[in-house]
């Protein structure tokens, strides 16, 4: 690059141009935060530079995560209501499987167990009409 010829000229009547200062480089908040950022780098801790689209995603996922744990406290913290309910609802449902138990066991009884129970109750029937 060709230097300018004023700068070989001594002629004192010229004005020499001077180097303008930046305020933003002289400005004692920005040599601190350079002299951070120059610490940092020498460690190896660079700024993260992450996408606005990327920081949003994460910060949905955290939201979402911290949702649901709220949701699993609530459900884990039931009241004395909800749990006396939840007992009687297992009492029920045990009631009824015992029931389809003990229907099944009927129904795969053999021919002649279902025809003596039939002979029983006839004759109880027949009992009591005598009697009444």
């Amino acid at each position: 690059m060709a230097e300018p010829d004023y700068i070989d000229d001594d002629n004192p009547e010229l004005i020499r141009p001077q180097k303008l200062i930046n305020p933003v480089k002289s400005s004692r908040n920005h040599q601190d935060l350079h002299r951070e950022l120059l610490m940092n780098q020498k460690r190896g801790l660079a700024p993260q530079n992450k996408p606005e689209l990327q920081k949003v995603m994460e910060k949905r996922k955290r939201d979402q995560v911290i949702k649901q744990q709220k949701e699993e406290e609530a459900q884990k913290k039931k009241s004395d209501l909800e749990i006396e309910l939840l007992k009687r609802q297992q009492k029920l449902e045990q009631l009824e499987l015992e029931k389809q138990k003990i229907q099944e066991e009927q129904e795969n009884a053999p021919e002649f167990v279902k025809v003596k129970g039939n002979l029983r109750r006839t004759v109880q029937e027949a009992t009591e009409a005598t009697d009444s």
